[in-house]
């Protein structure tokens, strides 16, 4: 159970709070080093399922907590932002990225529950959403939304392509999940 790749990932969890409390210190260039500690973070995704597949550490504990973490991660810190970027152009984006994260995470309990766990595994898109949502999320916590405009608008520009790559993997999640969801129809072969 407590093997190295799931080590990064539980300091993955540990270094959400960190992120809190630096997004809301007082002292000068706090918005930088969140925005650090959240990169730290984000590599730690990478690295622990790196260390898993080479060191074959893979385990159940592992499948579960890894996803937890990066929702834990990404959906706590989106919600940090909308206290620096209070508007409805920001919460719109970031209310479809944690609605698509909840929906999707019941989605493959759901189908786990089934057996049918690799229906929903995680897709090139789904990697494409996270690769652009990480980066936006960095650029908006190192940016102070009184500074330099371009900072900032680069974020919101991202978090909208983030929201739109959440809506289109959540589609692709749902069409493959489609002939399981559907009574009479669970386990036949998508037609």
């Amino acid at each position: 159970m407590f093997n190295l790749a799931n080590i990064v990932t539980l300091i993955r969890v540990a270094l959400v709070p960190l992120v809190v409390l630096l997004f809301f210190a007082e002292f000068t260039g706090h918005h930088l080093w969140a925005a650090a500690i959240f990169t730290a973070a984000s590599i730690s995704d990478w690295l622990d399922g790196y260390l898993a597949r080479k060191l074959n550490q893979t385990s159940e504990f592992g499948a579960f907590l890894d996803p937890v973490a990066d929702k834990l991660l990404v959906a706590l810190t989106l919600i940090l932002l909308v206290a620096d970027y209070a508007t409805a152009w920001f919460i719109l984006p970031v209310s479809l990225i944690i609605g698509r994260e909840i929906l999707i995470s019941a989605l493959r309990e759901w189908m786990a529950g089934r057996g049918h766990r690799d229906v929903v595994a995680v897709a090139f898109a789904g990697k494409v959403k996270t690769t652009v949502q990480m980066i936006a999320i960095i650029i908006l916590l190192a940016s102070d939304p009184a500074g330099p405009a371009i900072l900032w608008q680069t974020g919101y520009v991202l978090i909208y392509v983030a929201a739109a790559l959440s809506l289109y993997s959540m589609v692709i999640y749902f069409r493959g999940a489609w002939p399981y969801l559907i009574p009479g129809r669970a386990g036949k072969e998508p037609q």
